[in-house]
């Protein structure tokens, strides 16, 4: 009994060069999302295992306790500069530069350039900050000083990062990009599997399992 060897089809020149080419551009686009994955993924690496393990912090805040710290202080401003506590030409304007000097002189707090409440009776200056919050308080009668500075714990501070709560510019940029490069990373991700997903065939199934998961919580027990 003979065996028929099936022969492959012979190509033309010109079916040779477009399969080359064809090969040619997988291998530089495998190559390319390859690149961008393993780049996006150490740019977001650690800024990713942070904001998970603040997510489970954030998941069970009511069980985890802590003490807040409370520090306050008092001082009093010298005579002379009590008069330039008058009502500013426009709302929140900060306190002028030598009382903000003089408060921090007196409490410790830097108080320059920050927007202030005028009221009639006191000027407020709201100090709010990742685990934690400040105010200071200046008498415009008497020239007195309070303030008061709460500190809630680390574990305030990193879920408060998590959130960006009074993080200011720079850190809202930064989750900003962070999220850039997790985006990054998860579709370069899925690329690669569908690229590969031919020589494993749990890849669909999976990736589908992790989508239904979500949905069947939201919409069964999700209240």
């Amino acid at each position: 009994m003979s065996t028929v060897v099936k022969q492959k089809p012979v190509l033309t020149p010109a079916e040779r060069d477009r399969l080359a080419k064809r090969k040619k551009a997988k291998q530089f686009w495998l190559k390319q999302l390859h690149s961008w994955h393993w780049i996006s993924a150490a740019l977001s690496m650690v800024g990713m295992l942070a904001f998970a393990i603040t997510g489970i912090t954030l998941n069970h805040a009511e069980a985890i306790h802590t003490e807040p710290k409370v520090v306050s202080r008092s001082g009093q401003l010298p005579a002379a500069m009590i008069k330039e506590l008058a009502a500013p030409a426009k709302p929140n304007a900060p306190l002028p530069a030598d009382v903000a000097a003089q408060v921090k002189a007196q409490v410790g707090i830097d108080v320059a350039g920050r927007p202030a409440e005028w009221a009639s009776d006191i000027v407020t200056v709201n100090m709010p900050r990742p685990g934690g919050d400040g105010w200071v308080t200046v008498d415009p009668a008497s020239g007195a000083i309070a303030s008061e500075v709460t500190d809630r714990g680390w574990l305030s501070l990193v879920n408060d990062l998590h959130k960006g709560r009074n993080s200011g510019g720079a850190w809202s940029w930064f989750i900003d990009l962070f999220a850039a490069a997790c985006v990054i990373f998860t579709l370069t991700g899925l690329l690669l599997l569908q690229l590969h997903s031919k020589h494993r065939p749990s890849t669909w199934p999976i990736v589908g399992l992790g989508l239904l998961i979500p949905i069947l919580l939201i919409h069964f027990l999700v209240p």
